[in-house]
């Protein structure tokens, strides 16, 4: 492997911006792999949105070094601009032209552009290609961002928030034109507040929180060490909760009530840990009820959990 295909993709050293007296990033670092599906969580207010603008060009750095494809994207951004891929938000569409018009027009700004029409199709807007962009729905707006964002066939792309607004179907269609260009090589930094789709879609992902990098790892890292004293389960509602917790030998400090609940209709918190004889006396109890189990979750948090768990610790 050469040095230019092992260097990161993306580097963010010491990243500091000030906004007046707020201070928006507060020495953040990070690498991004070439190839890599990198995901930035945070809370609102976190420094994501100036972290990603400060890669994508669009602000200077106070103080740190950021890069992208080894370049630094104020001062040569004349040559990183045709290596990369930014999702528009709403504003950078243009509202008269119909979403056809408007990728060939995205396209003539490049030497070797994806096809506007098979990319048309790609991200499903085939029967809007006629519809002009002011009329089309806020999730159809997601996905021409998300198709202007690809027509330059670039290198690195930035998605912030690709998913939002799209219906089911086609927010499964966008996870999986995310996989396809991690297959190809491409490098995707994306912003998101879905847990579930940083799960799903990213090697690793950044939480920050007031500027500052507060975990670094993979999904599966961040969650392995975050072990839960409890059991949650799906089932029918209305189950008798005080009937699961005498089951469960929850009574024997004769209190029950409280170590079993029903946190909302259907879904159900054992307070206790997932022990292998507990996880099996639930079972009983559910066979002997004649109750379906549709979900079942013991010891490991959710990603979304440990990213609860964490922004609040730095908020205090």
């Amino acid at each position: 492997m050469s040095a230019a295909a092992s260097d990161p993709a993306i580097s963010v050293a010491g990243l500091v911006k000030h906004y007046g007296p707020t201070k928006a990033v507060d020495g953040l670092s990070f690498d991004v792999a070439r190839g890599e599906v990198f995901g930035l969580l945070g809370p609102n207010g976190a420094g994501k949105t100036t972290t990603v603008e400060t890669l994508e060009g669009y602000r200077d750095p106070d103080a740190g070094t950021v890069r992208v494809l080894g370049l630094d994207p104020v001062r040569n951004a004349p040559a990183l601009r045709p290596r990369i891929g930014v999702m528009l938000q709403e504003g950078g569409l243009y509202p008269g032209l119909k979403p056809l018009e408007l990728l060939r027009l995205f396209a003539a700004y490049y030497d070797d552009a994806e096809s506007p029409e098979s990319l048309l199709d790609t991200v499903g807007l085939r029967d809007a290609a006629n519809t002009s962009v002011r009329r089309l729905s806020g999730g159809q707006k997601q996905r021409l961002s998300l198709a202007a964002a690809l027509i330059g066939r670039p290198e690195v792309v930035f998605l912030d928030e690709p998913t939002a607004g799209m219906d089911p179907h086609a927010r499964a269609t966008t996870w999986q034109l995310v996989r396809d260009l991690r297959d190809r090589g491409v490098t995707v930094l994306l912003t998101t507040h879905a847990m579930d789709e940083a799960e799903q879609l990213c090697d690793r992902v950044a939480i920050v929180t007031g500027g500052k990098l507060a975990a670094l790892g993979s999904p599966a890292e961040l969650t392995r060490h975050a072990v839960s004293d409890e059991i949650w389960f799906a089932a029918a509602p209305g189950l008798d909760v005080l009937a699961i917790g005498r089951a469960l030998g929850l009574g024997g400090d004769g209190v029950v009530e409280d170590r079993v609940v029903e946190d909302r209709p259907g879904e159900y918190v054992i307070r206790a840990p997932g022990t292998p004889e507990r996880i099996a006396d639930l079972a009983c109890f559910l066979r002997d009820e004649n109750v379906t189990l549709a979900a079942l979750q013991a010891g490991r948090r959710s990603l979304e959990e440990v990213f609860l768990q964490i922004t609040a610790e730095e908020a205090r």
